[in-house]
Protein backbone atom coordinates (compact mmCIF):
# COMPACT_ATOMS: atom_id res chain seq x y z
CA UNK A 1 0.00 0.00 0.00
CA UNK A 2 1.66 3.73 -1.01
CA UNK A 3 1.01 6.77 1.28
CA UNK A 4 -1.72 7.94 -1.39
CA UNK A 5 -4.37 5.06 -0.75
CA UNK A 6 -5.40 7.12 1.77
CA UNK A 7 -6.89 9.31 -0.38
CA UNK A 8 -9.53 7.13 -2.00
CA UNK A 9 -10.91 5.90 1.42
CA UNK A 10 -10.87 8.30 3.94
CA UNK A 11 -13.47 10.60 4.47
CA UNK A 12 -13.42 13.62 2.00
CA UNK A 13 -14.04 16.59 4.47
CA UNK A 14 -11.30 15.23 6.81
CA UNK A 15 -9.22 14.79 3.52
CA UNK A 16 -9.63 18.27 2.24
CA UNK A 17 -8.89 19.51 5.58
CA UNK A 18 -5.68 17.49 5.93
CA UNK A 19 -4.75 18.71 2.17
CA UNK A 20 -5.78 22.30 2.27
CA UNK A 21 -4.98 23.50 5.53
CA UNK A 22 -1.18 22.86 5.18
CA UNK A 23 -1.23 24.10 1.66
CA UNK A 24 -3.09 27.44 2.90
CA UNK A 25 -0.34 27.92 5.86
CA UNK A 26 2.37 27.40 2.85
CA UNK A 27 0.15 29.98 1.03
CA UNK A 28 -0.29 32.53 3.88
CA UNK A 29 3.86 32.14 3.78
CA UNK A 30 4.71 32.95 0.05
CA UNK A 31 2.10 35.62 0.14
CA UNK A 32 3.94 37.25 2.96
CA UNK A 33 7.10 36.68 1.57
CA UNK A 34 5.60 39.20 -1.76
CA UNK A 35 4.49 41.27 1.38
CA UNK A 36 8.00 41.32 2.79
CA UNK A 37 9.41 42.05 -0.46
CA UNK A 38 6.66 45.20 -1.43
CA UNK A 39 8.13 46.88 2.35
CA UNK A 40 11.25 46.23 1.66
CA UNK A 41 10.49 47.90 -1.76
CA UNK A 42 8.96 50.78 -0.31
CA UNK A 43 11.39 51.91 1.97
CA UNK A 44 13.71 52.05 -1.02
CA UNK A 45 11.07 54.29 -2.99
CA UNK A 46 7.41 54.38 -4.57
CA UNK A 47 8.86 53.88 -7.82
CA UNK A 48 10.50 50.11 -6.57
CA UNK A 49 7.50 49.57 -5.65
CA UNK A 50 5.91 50.12 -9.62
CA UNK A 51 8.86 48.42 -10.38
CA UNK A 52 8.21 45.11 -8.34
CA UNK A 53 4.53 45.34 -9.72
CA UNK A 54 5.62 45.26 -13.04
CA UNK A 55 8.20 42.96 -13.11
CA UNK A 56 5.90 40.83 -10.90
CA UNK A 57 3.39 40.56 -14.11
CA UNK A 58 6.71 39.27 -16.41
CA UNK A 59 7.49 36.68 -14.13
CA UNK A 60 3.88 35.35 -13.73
CA UNK A 61 4.54 34.67 -17.26
CA UNK A 62 7.06 32.37 -17.07
CA UNK A 63 5.78 30.71 -13.96
CA UNK A 64 2.57 30.34 -14.79
CA UNK A 65 3.51 27.79 -17.20
CA UNK A 66 5.46 25.94 -14.87
CA UNK A 67 2.84 26.05 -12.45
CA UNK A 68 0.60 24.73 -14.88
CA UNK A 69 2.56 21.91 -16.13
CA UNK A 70 3.91 20.67 -12.73
CA UNK A 71 -0.49 20.72 -12.07
CA UNK A 72 -0.65 18.30 -15.12
CA UNK A 73 1.98 16.20 -13.86
CA UNK A 74 0.21 16.30 -10.32
CA UNK A 75 -2.81 15.08 -12.02
CA UNK A 76 -1.38 12.44 -14.07
CA UNK A 77 0.14 11.12 -11.04
CA UNK A 78 -2.61 11.01 -8.93
CA UNK A 79 -4.46 9.17 -11.80
CA UNK A 80 -1.78 6.44 -11.89
CA UNK A 81 -1.82 5.85 -7.81
CA UNK A 82 -5.48 5.60 -8.18
CA UNK A 83 -5.42 3.02 -10.81
CA UNK A 84 -2.50 1.54 -8.38
CA UNK A 85 0.00 1.39 -11.50
CA UNK A 86 2.87 2.54 -9.57
CA UNK A 87 5.76 1.74 -12.21
CA UNK A 88 3.48 4.09 -14.23
CA UNK A 89 3.12 6.63 -11.66
CA UNK A 90 7.52 6.28 -11.10
CA UNK A 91 8.21 6.84 -15.11
CA UNK A 92 5.55 10.09 -15.05
CA UNK A 93 7.49 11.13 -12.11
CA UNK A 94 11.17 11.26 -13.66
CA UNK A 95 10.20 12.39 -16.53
CA UNK A 96 8.25 15.23 -15.42
CA UNK A 97 11.53 16.25 -12.99
CA UNK A 98 13.26 17.27 -15.43
CA UNK A 99 10.78 18.14 -18.12
CA UNK A 100 9.48 21.27 -16.31
CA UNK A 101 12.84 22.62 -15.60
CA UNK A 102 14.29 22.09 -18.77
CA UNK A 103 11.12 24.43 -19.81
CA UNK A 104 12.28 26.75 -17.43
CA UNK A 105 15.45 27.92 -18.68
CA UNK A 106 14.06 28.26 -22.28
CA UNK A 107 11.59 30.74 -20.98
CA UNK A 108 14.13 32.65 -18.64
CA UNK A 109 16.20 33.07 -21.70
CA UNK A 110 13.22 34.38 -23.65
CA UNK A 111 12.45 36.61 -21.18
CA UNK A 112 15.40 38.28 -20.91
CA UNK A 113 15.93 39.26 -24.22
CA UNK A 114 11.57 39.98 -24.10
CA UNK A 115 11.39 41.91 -20.60
CA UNK A 116 12.43 45.30 -21.66
CA UNK A 117 10.43 46.17 -24.53
CA UNK A 118 7.41 44.77 -22.31
CA UNK A 119 8.17 47.20 -19.31
CA UNK A 120 8.43 49.98 -22.35
CA UNK A 121 4.89 49.15 -23.42
CA UNK A 122 3.79 49.21 -20.01
CA UNK A 123 5.03 53.08 -19.58
CA UNK A 124 8.37 52.18 -17.68
CA UNK A 125 11.21 54.74 -19.05
CA UNK A 126 14.33 55.91 -17.39
CA UNK A 127 15.21 55.01 -14.29
CA UNK A 128 11.74 53.71 -13.34
CA UNK A 129 13.03 50.99 -16.94
CA UNK A 130 16.31 50.94 -15.10
CA UNK A 131 14.94 49.93 -11.93
CA UNK A 132 12.46 47.27 -13.34
CA UNK A 133 15.36 45.63 -15.31
CA UNK A 134 17.73 45.31 -12.58
CA UNK A 135 15.14 43.18 -10.63
CA UNK A 136 13.76 41.38 -13.19
CA UNK A 137 16.95 39.67 -14.65
CA UNK A 138 18.34 37.76 -11.53
CA UNK A 139 14.99 36.85 -11.21
CA UNK A 140 14.92 35.21 -15.00
CA UNK A 141 18.50 33.73 -14.61
CA UNK A 142 17.11 32.00 -11.70
CA UNK A 143 13.52 30.40 -13.17
CA UNK A 144 15.45 27.23 -13.46
CA UNK A 145 15.43 26.63 -9.81
CA UNK A 146 11.96 27.66 -9.37
CA UNK A 147 10.63 25.10 -12.24
CA UNK A 148 12.76 22.72 -10.26
CA UNK A 149 10.76 23.16 -6.94
CA UNK A 150 7.31 22.96 -9.07
CA UNK A 151 8.17 19.32 -10.15
CA UNK A 152 9.25 18.11 -7.21
CA UNK A 153 5.84 19.17 -5.52
CA UNK A 154 3.58 18.20 -7.99
CA UNK A 155 5.48 14.67 -6.87
CA UNK A 156 4.77 15.04 -3.12
CA UNK A 157 1.45 16.61 -3.84
CA UNK A 158 -0.04 13.91 -5.74
CA UNK A 159 0.61 11.64 -2.64
CA UNK A 160 -1.11 14.14 -0.35
CA UNK A 161 1.99 15.69 0.66
CA UNK A 162 1.36 19.54 0.92
CA UNK A 163 3.39 19.90 4.12
CA UNK A 164 6.94 19.54 2.88
CA UNK A 165 5.98 22.98 0.57
CA UNK A 166 4.21 24.50 3.53
CA UNK A 167 7.50 24.14 5.38
CA UNK A 168 9.39 25.44 2.51
CA UNK A 169 7.87 28.30 2.12
CA UNK A 170 7.74 29.23 6.33
CA UNK A 171 11.36 28.64 5.92
CA UNK A 172 11.20 31.13 3.07
CA UNK A 173 9.75 34.07 4.57
CA UNK A 174 11.83 34.17 7.33
CA UNK A 175 15.07 33.76 5.22
CA UNK A 176 13.38 36.80 3.77
CA UNK A 177 13.43 38.52 6.45
CA UNK A 178 17.04 38.41 6.71
CA UNK A 179 17.95 38.59 3.47
CA UNK A 180 16.22 41.15 2.09
CA UNK A 181 17.89 44.10 4.00
CA UNK A 182 21.34 42.07 4.08
CA UNK A 183 21.66 42.36 0.10
CA UNK A 184 19.99 45.89 0.03
CA UNK A 185 21.67 47.14 2.15
CA UNK A 186 24.65 45.74 2.70
CA UNK A 187 27.07 44.14 5.44
CA UNK A 188 30.43 43.54 5.69
CA UNK A 189 31.85 41.88 2.75
CA UNK A 190 28.10 41.63 1.21
CA UNK A 191 27.68 45.21 -0.97
CA UNK A 192 24.69 46.69 -1.66
CA UNK A 193 22.16 46.33 -3.87
CA UNK A 194 19.19 47.96 -3.73
CA UNK A 195 16.29 46.53 -5.06
CA UNK A 196 18.48 44.20 -7.02
CA UNK A 197 19.01 42.17 -3.79
CA UNK A 198 15.41 41.83 -2.83
CA UNK A 199 15.62 39.41 -6.57
CA UNK A 200 18.82 37.50 -5.33
CA UNK A 201 17.55 36.84 -1.88
CA UNK A 202 14.32 35.32 -3.75
CA UNK A 203 17.04 33.06 -6.45
CA UNK A 204 18.90 32.01 -3.03
CA UNK A 205 16.21 30.73 -0.93
CA UNK A 206 15.14 29.17 -3.97
CA UNK A 207 18.38 27.06 -4.09
CA UNK A 208 17.87 25.86 -0.78
CA UNK A 209 14.53 25.10 -0.65
CA UNK A 210 15.05 22.72 -4.02
CA UNK A 211 17.64 20.65 -2.05
CA UNK A 212 15.25 20.09 0.69
CA UNK A 213 12.46 18.75 -1.50
CA UNK A 214 14.46 16.52 -3.56
CA UNK A 215 15.58 15.41 -0.19
CA UNK A 216 11.52 14.18 0.90
CA UNK A 217 10.94 13.45 -2.52
CA UNK A 218 13.64 10.48 -2.86
CA UNK A 219 12.47 9.37 0.33
CA UNK A 220 9.11 8.50 -0.96
CA UNK A 221 10.86 6.04 -3.23
CA UNK A 222 9.00 7.34 -6.24
CA UNK A 223 11.81 9.12 -7.51
CA UNK A 224 15.22 6.59 -7.40
CA UNK A 225 18.10 5.84 -9.62
CA UNK A 226 18.14 2.02 -10.43
CA UNK A 227 16.78 2.65 -13.61
CA UNK A 228 18.59 5.81 -14.94
CA UNK A 229 16.81 5.28 -18.28
CA UNK A 230 13.45 6.62 -16.43
CA UNK A 231 15.34 10.35 -16.96
CA UNK A 232 16.18 10.13 -20.34
CA UNK A 233 13.54 12.13 -22.63
CA UNK A 234 10.54 10.03 -24.07
CA UNK A 235 8.39 11.80 -26.60
CA UNK A 236 5.44 10.04 -25.61
CA UNK A 237 5.56 10.79 -22.11
CA UNK A 238 5.94 14.87 -23.09
CA UNK A 239 3.17 14.59 -25.52
CA UNK A 240 1.04 13.07 -23.01
CA UNK A 241 2.55 16.35 -20.52
CA UNK A 242 2.10 18.66 -23.88
CA UNK A 243 -1.50 17.79 -24.16
CA UNK A 244 -3.09 17.58 -20.20
CA UNK A 245 -0.48 20.45 -19.41
CA UNK A 246 -0.86 22.79 -22.22
CA UNK A 247 -4.29 24.21 -21.80
CA UNK A 248 -3.42 24.83 -18.00
CA UNK A 249 -0.21 26.31 -19.04
CA UNK A 250 -1.67 28.31 -21.78
CA UNK A 251 -4.21 29.22 -19.17
CA UNK A 252 -2.15 30.35 -16.92
CA UNK A 253 -0.23 32.30 -19.61
CA UNK A 254 -2.90 34.36 -19.90
CA UNK A 255 -3.49 34.87 -16.59
CA UNK A 256 -0.49 36.86 -17.18
CA UNK A 257 -1.19 38.62 -20.06
CA UNK A 258 -4.16 39.42 -18.65
CA UNK A 259 -2.25 41.16 -15.46
CA UNK A 260 -0.64 42.92 -18.27
CA UNK A 261 -3.36 44.24 -19.93
CA UNK A 262 -4.37 45.34 -16.48
CA UNK A 263 -1.32 47.15 -15.72
CA UNK A 264 -1.49 49.17 -18.56
CA UNK A 265 -4.86 50.49 -18.84
CA UNK A 266 -4.25 51.30 -14.77
CA UNK A 267 -0.99 52.94 -15.84
CA UNK A 268 -3.24 55.58 -17.32
CA UNK A 269 -3.97 56.67 -14.15
CA UNK A 270 0.12 57.60 -13.01
CA UNK A 271 2.87 55.41 -11.44
CA UNK A 272 0.80 56.12 -8.20
CA UNK A 273 -2.19 54.02 -9.63
CA UNK A 274 0.39 51.27 -10.48
CA UNK A 275 1.57 50.89 -7.04
CA UNK A 276 -1.58 51.24 -5.25
CA UNK A 277 -2.72 48.56 -7.61
CA UNK A 278 0.40 46.56 -6.66
CA UNK A 279 -0.10 47.00 -2.76
CA UNK A 280 -4.16 46.26 -3.44
CA UNK A 281 -3.12 43.04 -5.62
CA UNK A 282 -0.69 41.66 -2.65
CA UNK A 283 -3.21 42.12 0.60
CA UNK A 284 -6.17 40.62 -1.73
CA UNK A 285 -4.02 37.55 -1.82
CA UNK A 286 -3.62 37.20 1.68
CA UNK A 287 -7.60 36.35 2.01
CA UNK A 288 -7.62 34.32 -1.46
CA UNK A 289 -4.98 31.98 0.17
CA UNK A 290 -7.30 29.27 1.69
CA UNK A 291 -8.97 29.07 -1.31
CA UNK A 292 -5.61 28.20 -3.31
CA UNK A 293 -5.48 25.86 -0.59
CA UNK A 294 -8.69 24.45 -1.60
CA UNK A 295 -7.20 24.34 -4.75
CA UNK A 296 -4.34 21.59 -4.24
CA UNK A 297 -6.77 19.77 -2.60
CA UNK A 298 -9.34 19.07 -4.98
CA UNK A 299 -6.71 18.62 -7.76
CA UNK A 300 -5.17 15.55 -5.88
CA UNK A 301 -8.55 13.75 -4.38
CA UNK A 302 -10.14 14.58 -7.75
CA UNK A 303 -7.45 12.74 -9.93
CA UNK A 304 -6.61 9.88 -7.16
CA UNK A 305 -10.49 8.96 -6.87
CA UNK A 306 -10.68 9.26 -10.89
CA UNK A 307 -8.47 7.19 -11.39
CA UNK A 308 -9.87 4.78 -8.48
CA UNK A 309 -13.35 5.17 -10.07
CA UNK A 310 -14.82 6.48 -7.28
CA UNK A 311 -17.00 9.14 -9.18
CA UNK A 312 -19.01 9.34 -5.97
CA UNK A 313 -15.88 10.73 -4.02
CA UNK A 314 -15.15 13.10 -6.84
CA UNK A 315 -18.52 14.69 -6.69
CA UNK A 316 -18.20 14.62 -3.33
CA UNK A 317 -15.18 16.75 -2.79
CA UNK A 318 -16.70 19.62 -5.27
CA UNK A 319 -19.42 19.92 -3.49
CA UNK A 320 -17.57 20.22 0.02
CA UNK A 321 -15.25 22.12 -1.25
CA UNK A 322 -17.31 24.94 -2.67
CA UNK A 323 -18.94 25.07 0.88
CA UNK A 324 -16.03 25.85 2.50
CA UNK A 325 -14.72 28.29 0.09
CA UNK A 326 -17.90 30.42 0.31
CA UNK A 327 -17.53 30.06 3.86
CA UNK A 328 -14.16 30.93 3.52
CA UNK A 329 -14.72 34.00 1.50
CA UNK A 330 -17.18 35.64 3.53
CA UNK A 331 -14.59 36.08 6.39
CA UNK A 332 -12.19 37.56 3.87
CA UNK A 333 -15.07 40.02 2.73
CA UNK A 334 -15.39 40.76 6.25
CA UNK A 335 -11.85 41.06 7.27
CA UNK A 336 -10.66 43.31 4.61
CA UNK A 337 -13.45 45.48 4.25
CA UNK A 338 -12.69 46.37 7.83
CA UNK A 339 -9.22 46.53 7.63
CA UNK A 340 -8.07 47.15 3.75
CA UNK A 341 -7.08 50.62 4.55
CA UNK A 342 -5.11 50.37 7.90
CA UNK A 343 -3.06 47.09 6.31
CA UNK A 344 -2.33 49.30 2.70
CA UNK A 345 -1.07 51.87 4.73
CA UNK A 346 1.63 49.84 6.45
CA UNK A 347 3.44 49.95 2.88
CA UNK A 348 3.24 53.30 1.40
CA UNK A 349 2.19 56.82 3.21
CA UNK A 350 1.73 58.46 0.46
CA UNK A 351 -2.46 59.15 0.68
CA UNK A 352 -3.00 59.13 -3.10
CA UNK A 353 -1.43 55.31 -3.36
CA UNK A 354 -3.67 54.07 -0.20
CA UNK A 355 -6.59 55.58 -2.00
CA UNK A 356 -5.73 54.09 -5.42
CA UNK A 357 -5.29 50.45 -3.15
CA UNK A 358 -8.67 50.84 -0.92
CA UNK A 359 -10.48 51.60 -4.02
CA UNK A 360 -9.62 48.26 -5.61
CA UNK A 361 -9.62 46.16 -3.02
CA UNK A 362 -12.87 47.18 -1.53
CA UNK A 363 -14.42 46.53 -4.91
CA UNK A 364 -12.30 43.08 -5.57
CA UNK A 365 -12.93 41.35 -2.77
CA UNK A 366 -16.72 40.77 -3.47
CA UNK A 367 -15.26 38.58 -6.54
CA UNK A 368 -13.78 36.58 -4.04
CA UNK A 369 -16.82 34.09 -4.76
CA UNK A 370 -16.63 33.73 -8.44
CA UNK A 371 -12.48 32.97 -7.56
CA UNK A 372 -13.71 30.07 -5.42
CA UNK A 373 -15.94 28.52 -8.05
CA UNK A 374 -13.50 29.11 -11.20
CA UNK A 375 -10.41 27.68 -8.66
CA UNK A 376 -12.25 24.31 -7.32
CA UNK A 377 -14.07 24.14 -10.94
CA UNK A 378 -10.66 24.10 -12.82
CA UNK A 379 -8.78 21.76 -10.50
CA UNK A 380 -11.82 19.62 -11.04
CA UNK A 381 -11.50 20.00 -14.61
CA UNK A 382 -7.70 18.83 -14.29
CA UNK A 383 -8.24 16.35 -12.08
CA UNK A 384 -10.45 13.85 -14.38
CA UNK A 385 -7.99 14.51 -17.41
CA UNK A 386 -10.54 17.34 -19.47
CA UNK A 387 -8.83 20.37 -19.09
CA UNK A 388 -9.29 21.72 -22.35
CA UNK A 389 -12.33 24.01 -21.75
CA UNK A 390 -9.73 25.43 -19.08
CA UNK A 391 -8.21 27.25 -22.19
CA UNK A 392 -11.07 29.07 -23.48
CA UNK A 393 -12.65 30.02 -20.31
CA UNK A 394 -9.46 31.89 -19.60
CA UNK A 395 -9.01 33.15 -22.33
CA UNK A 396 -12.49 35.07 -22.30
CA UNK A 397 -11.49 36.49 -18.75
CA UNK A 398 -7.84 36.98 -18.86
CA UNK A 399 -7.88 38.54 -22.30
CA UNK A 400 -10.84 39.55 -24.66
CA UNK A 401 -13.67 40.40 -22.23
CA UNK A 402 -10.80 42.08 -19.89
CA UNK A 403 -9.43 43.88 -22.93
CA UNK A 404 -12.77 45.13 -24.33
CA UNK A 405 -14.18 46.11 -20.59
CA UNK A 406 -11.04 47.96 -19.54
CA UNK A 407 -11.08 49.54 -23.08
CA UNK A 408 -14.78 50.42 -22.73
CA UNK A 409 -14.22 52.09 -19.30
CA UNK A 410 -10.59 53.69 -19.55
CA UNK A 411 -10.61 54.90 -23.25
CA UNK A 412 -13.72 55.11 -24.54
CA UNK A 413 -15.79 56.78 -21.47
CA UNK A 414 -12.44 57.72 -19.81
CA UNK A 415 -13.97 56.93 -16.54
CA UNK A 416 -12.76 57.14 -12.95
CA UNK A 417 -10.17 54.63 -11.51
CA UNK A 418 -12.78 52.47 -9.58
CA UNK A 419 -14.88 52.32 -12.24
CA UNK A 420 -12.22 49.69 -13.97
CA UNK A 421 -12.80 47.32 -10.94
CA UNK A 422 -16.76 46.95 -11.51
CA UNK A 423 -16.55 46.00 -15.25
CA UNK A 424 -13.62 43.32 -13.95
CA UNK A 425 -16.44 42.22 -11.09
CA UNK A 426 -19.36 41.50 -13.77
CA UNK A 427 -16.80 39.95 -16.02
CA UNK A 428 -15.03 37.07 -13.64
CA UNK A 429 -18.48 36.11 -12.31
CA UNK A 430 -19.66 35.63 -15.97
CA UNK A 431 -16.76 33.41 -16.32
CA UNK A 432 -17.85 31.36 -13.16
CA UNK A 433 -21.30 30.79 -13.57
CA UNK A 434 -20.56 29.45 -16.93
CA UNK A 435 -17.37 27.74 -15.59
CA UNK A 436 -19.65 26.03 -12.77
CA UNK A 437 -22.35 24.76 -15.18
CA UNK A 438 -19.54 23.05 -17.41
CA UNK A 439 -18.11 21.31 -15.14
CA UNK A 440 -21.47 19.86 -13.77
CA UNK A 441 -22.18 18.75 -17.31
CA UNK A 442 -18.65 17.26 -18.06
CA UNK A 443 -18.97 15.50 -14.52
CA UNK A 444 -22.23 14.17 -15.32
CA UNK A 445 -21.01 12.25 -18.52
CA UNK A 446 -17.84 10.85 -17.72
CA UNK A 447 -19.10 9.80 -14.42
CA UNK A 448 -22.46 8.50 -15.29
CA UNK A 449 -24.09 10.73 -11.74
CA UNK A 450 -26.43 13.23 -11.53
CA UNK A 451 -25.07 16.01 -9.36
Amino acid sequence: MTKSNHLTTQKIPSLIRQLAIPASVGMFFNTMYNVVDTFYAGLISTQAIAALSLSFMIFFLIIGLGYGFSSAITALLGNAFGKKKYKLASIYAHKGLFFVPLLGILLGIIGYFVAPSLFILLGASEQYLATSIEYINPILFGTVFFMFNFSLNSILVAQGDTKTYRNTLIFGFFANLALNPLFIYGFLFIPAMGIKGIAIATVLIQVINMFFMLYKVLQTKVIHFEKLEYFLPDFRIYKLFMSQGLPISLSMLTMAFGSLILTYFVSHYGMQAVAGYGIGYRVEQLMLLPALGLNTAVLTLVSNNYGAKKYDRVIETLKVSLKYGFIISTVGIILLTLLGRFIITQFDSNEIVVNFGVDYLLVEIWIFYAYIVLFICVSTLQGIKKPKMILFISLYRQIIAKLIIAWIIVKYFELDYIYLWFGILFMIYSAAIFTYFYTNKVLKKVCNKTI
